[in-house]
Parts: structure tokens; sequence; C-alpha cells
């Protein structure tokens, strides 16, 4: 059973629904398995707990 991991900012479930079918869908006719096979986590994570180089992203994004 393929697991996709997927890190993302916070989304809403209709975002969360649209991107689940998507990469089911893709991965089951890339790897020639049913949909049913996949499982697929969605992380949300906040800016503040990622680092780009050696600034937070909540950083980063206040100074763009």
């Amino acid at each position: 059973m393929p697991v996709i991991t997927i890190d993302t900012p916070a989304l809403n479930k209709e975002q969360k629904r649209e991107l689940v079918n998507s990469f089911a869908k893709s991965a089951s006719k890339i790897i020639g398995l049913p949909v049913s096979a996949m499982v697929i986590i969605i992380n949300e994570v906040e800016s503040e707990n990622v680092g780009v180089g050696d600034t937070l992203l909540c950083d980063r994004q206040q100074s763009e």
C-alpha cells in the first residue's frame, strides 16, 4: 500500500478533498495499483515550524 505524505500550509476541507483525489488518481495511474490502495496523509505545517536556509518561513514572508 503506497503512502503519500504531503506537508502543506493549512487547507480547507474542499482543498484537502481535491488534493487527495488528484494525488490518489495520479499515483494509481503511475504505479499501476487501484486508487483504493493509496494512503494519503496531509500534515498541515505552520510557517513558524519551517526553516528555509537560516530563516523561519514566517519571518521570510513578512520581509517580502
